[in-house]
């Protein structure tokens, strides 16, 4: 590409007040080649990452696939963090059935439709091998899956974390977006993994009922992290431990402030038990928070209360007894901007409830959120959005 190609490039890019930059039209004109893509980005190092919040309108976004799916194998990190109280015979083994397979990825093709119509880019993880065995020196372990970037990867502003993942069956589920991770550090984003957790079984043997890991290493999956411009907040649960949030913390400095949610939900991520929707909005699960329990920092804005979820009993006794999301799986939305959110299409009430808000909604269907553990929010990665780093609350840094 010549001087004269990349001067024209530069016109496709918009510079914020915060000095990030971001693009329009960057896959149109670099194409599908990982070089090509990695040698221009290199050149005219421009962050194509940029995530500060949940709801700043969404330009780049990772959607995770189902292909190759398998239940996370049997053992006691998974017990902990997806099968609380089971016995270990008991939880389901082997691939998802070819059927729910099938099904999740004409849903997910038909969410990424959804998006591309607004102008949004799209982008996937590389193919996996999930049957593959992997090992340390304490364990051997097959995959999971890569149906739900959310909980492998944390975007703070220009930087994308891979967080200590709490199941060992994920330990290598980052290596399936290592082409995209490479791309986005020669555009100028700053990548970084936490320290990679030894996770053997007496982190998964909890002192007390709470059933959340021992705080021997820092563990927790990103899913655990709501963001709020300069402001994260932190679930304590079975996928995350308080010392993971405190690593958070350590790595983040002082630009940003942590809080911590505990004695809420041990289940498992946030992205179920609170939404944030814009400044001033936020969505919570009455089962598991009200005004008393609500975290101090957001008692500053208002509080919507998600109605039941709708068209419960579409699944068997044996889906159920198989199935890793909980019953409010699809409270899990996922904001396009401030003003619309992609929310199932079966919830009704939900709908009719941010409606009222002023917000527009997509109407969109994942069969099998339930039986995969992830909700539109858990089965993407919102890499850039356009906006800038704020605080948003009495105490904020900066």
């Amino acid at each position: 590409m010549g001087s004269h190609e990349l001067s024209d490039l530069h016109t496709l890019f918009v510079k914020p007040p915060t000095g990030r930059l971001f693009c329009g039209e960057l896959d149109s004109r670099l194409g599908s080649n990982s070089q090509s893509r990695f040698d221009l980005l290199r050149s005219i190092r421009m962050s194509l990452v940029w995530s500060c919040n949940e709801w700043d309108p969404l330009e780049e976004v990772i959607i995770g696939t189902a292909a190759g799916a398998r239940f996370p194998h049997a053992d006691a990190s998974t017990q902990l963090a997806e099968y609380p109280g089971r016995p270990l015979n008991t939880i389901p083994q082997g691939p998802f059935p070819a059927k729910i397979i099938e099904e999740a990825e004409e849903d997910l093709a038909t969410f990424a439709s959804v998006l591309k119509q607004g102008n949004v880019t799209v982008r996937r993880p590389t193919p996996w091998d999930h049957d593959s065995v992997f090992s340390t020196i304490h364990w051997s372990t097959p995959g999971y899956y890569n149906y739900c970037p959310r909980d492998i990867l944390l975007t703070v502003g220009d930087q994308i974390l891979e967080t200590p993942n709490v199941i060992r069956g994920r330990s290598q589920e980052t290596f399936s977006y290592r082409e995209l991770l490479l791309e986005y550090m020669a555009s100028g984003s700053r990548w970084f993994s936490a320290p990679r957790p030894m996770l053997k079984d007496e982190l998964f043997a909890p002192e007390n009922e709470n059933l959340t890991p021992l705080d021997l290493e820092p563990a927790f999956d990103a899913a655990n992290v709501l963001r709020f411009g300069r402001d994260l907040l932190y679930l304590v649960s079975a996928t995350g431990n308080e010392m993971g949030g405190h690593w958070l913390q350590s790595i983040l400095g002082d630009q940003y402030r942590v809080h911590f949610m505990k004695d809420v939900y041990f289940g498992s991520h946030i992205d179920s038990t609170l939404v944030a929707l814009r400044p001033g909005l936020v969505l919570a699960n009455p089962e598991r928070l009200s005004d008393e329990t609500l975290p101090d920092f957001l008692k500053e804005w208002e509080v919507i209360y998600s109605p039941p979820m709708e068209n419960q009993g579409r699944h068997s006794a044996d889906y159920l007894h198989k199935a890793i999301g909980s019953e409010w799986i699809d409270m899990n939305l996922f904001s396009i901007d401030p003003d619309t959110v992609v929310v199932d299409s079966d919830q009704h009430q939900l709908i009719a409830l941010l409606e009222s808000k002023g917000m527009n909604v997509e109407p969109v269907k994942l069969r099998h959120s339930r039986m995969l553990g992830g909700g539109f929010h858990c089965v993407t990665l919102d890499v850039r959005r356009r906006g800038t780093l704020e605080g948003y609350f009495q105490g904020s840094p900066g």
